[in-house]
């Protein structure tokens, strides 16, 4: 089994689509280890964030992710990191896949919705950063 790290970002959450966005997620075969909401600060953002702080949307982004609550998800199933990033579709909505988390729920580049790992690496990282692992173990 392989981990990957979502989070559903502050528009989907003030959206009230959390619950449909996970319901997705559920549906589509994940095991959910570990889920909390909450609010980053922009320290916090900026941290999670470093990888891209040299990218002109640094600024924006952190903003932006600080601005609301998230949902923080530690994710398990074979191929978790490929399937996940399947199901939520291209970064930009407006080329996202019929049926996928994107197309459905996100409303622009800036505001999609939802965060996925990139690799099993980055998803173990990512889940550290919200999740101890005394929360994860089963």
């Amino acid at each position: 089994m392989e981990r990957t790290f979502a989070m559903i970002k502050p528009d989907a959450v003030g959206k009230n689509v959390a619950g449909e966005i996970i319901a997705m997620i559920q549906k589509a075969g994940f095991n959910v280890l570990g889920m909390k909401q909450t609010t980053m600060s922009k320290k916090q953002a900026e941290a999670f964030y470093e990888v891209h702080a040299e990218r002109p949307f640094y600024g924006e982004l952190t903003e932006f992710m600080s601005s609301g609550p998230v949902v923080a998800l530690a994710l398990e199933k074979d191929n978790a990191v490929v399937d996940y990033r399947k199901l939520i579709g291209a970064t930009n909505p407006a080329e996202a896949e019929e049926g996928t988390v994107r197309k459905l729920y996100a409303s622009s580049i800036g505001e999609n919705a939802v965060h996925g790992s990139d690799s099993v690496e980055n998803g173990q990282i990512e889940i550290s950063f919200f999740f101890s692992r005394w929360e994860l173990e089963l």
